[in-house]
């Protein structure tokens, strides 16, 4: 099932539906290398346009991919991102069919399993969809100014991340051992799109931001604590820049963390919570850096320069 962000939880991006099971491939050619992408609908690639929107190529991990590749022919990706997925599903399985996998986890590591020595990178953003239902208890996912988020369920749903992102991460470095890059990564804030609206919704979307600062800070924890560094994606879109003014049009005269959103994302003009093509563009410009430079994947660096598309 699809999911697009509320008001307030929108701290940390990310909807979600159906994504398709990789299809089995040939034996692969000697010397070939791969590429894990897993996550949610980001790192499905979800487009919203043109309509009815769906899964495509034009995600963070096909830019990592496309960019990596051109230097490492023989790299193949592979891209188990679940629309909707949260820390528990992920663990659980019954969002995304795997073929001879009981979750995405699963099939995470029965492949890191199946290649031992092969998979150079490994890429996870994974936890936004998990605190969608503390605002309002609703389960719908449209993005209204009437949510009032449930600071108990949101207290409650942070520790969940933190304990299954834990041992999502612990599991699939130990399927992998020491030769992949492990590179995991914090979200961007569609809500501050309520800024847009005036009044009351410029202090909602002040009150995003500090949550996903709050979410930010679960993610890079449990990423740290597993040998992951996490790509700062949430200073990359500016999360707490209310500061700096930009002109956007037709918006007009925008924070620099609003623009970003505007700009980025398909909040402003389609109420959905995923990134458009330069968003996507500017989240794989926040891996690379910490997927190419040097030193061994069990680098324990929390984050990664935004960039200067983040500036």
């Amino acid at each position: 099932m699809r999911v697009k962000m509320l008001p307030l939880i929108a701290t940390a991006a990310i909807a979600i539906g159906l994504v398709a099971a990789p299809a089995a491939t040939a034996d692969p050619a000697p010397g070939t290398t791969y590429y894990l992408s897993l996550g949610d609908s980001l790192a499905a690639g979800y487009q919203p346009a043109p309509p009815p929107g769906g899964d495509t190529d034009r995600g963070y991990a096909n830019v990592i991919y496309n960019t990596l590749k051109a230097k490492e022919p023989g790299l193949q990706l592979e891209k188990l991102g679940c629309d909707g997925e949260t820390t528990t599903s992920m663990i659980k399985g019954n969002t995304c069919p795997y073929p001879s996998a009981t979750s995405q986890l699963d099939a995470a590591k029965k492949f890191l399993a199946a290649h031992k020595g092969q998979v150079k990178y490994v890429t996870i953003n994974i936890g936004a969809n998990d605190i969608y239902h503390c605002i309002n208890g609703s389960g719908t996912g449209s993005l209204g100014s009437s949510g009032v988020p449930d600071v108990g369920c949101i207290t409650s749903e942070l520790a969940t991340i933190n304990t299954n992102l834990n041992s999502i991460d612990k599991q699939v470095r130990a399927a992998g051992g020491e030769t992949p890059r492990y590179v995991g990564m914090n979200y961007y804030n569609p809500a501050l799109a309520g800024w847009i609206k005036g009044g009351l919704s410029r202090v909602e979307a002040d009150a995003t931001a500090v949550l996903n600062n709050l979410l930010s800070a679960t993610i890079v924890q449990a990423n740290i604590a597993n040998g992951f560094r996490t790509a700062d994606v949430l200073s990359a879109f500016s999360n707490n820049d209310f500061g700096n003014f930009e002109n956007v049009p037709p918006y007009g005269s925008l924070p620099r963390n609003v623009a970003r959103i505007c700009q980025w994302t398909w909040m402003c003009s389609m109420n959905n919570i995923h990134a458009n093509d330069q968003g996507y563009q500017v989240i794989a410009d926040t891996f690379l850096p910490l997927l190419t430079s040097s030193g061994t994947g069990s680098s324990m660096s929390s984050t990664g320069s935004a960039g200067s598309s983040g500036s």
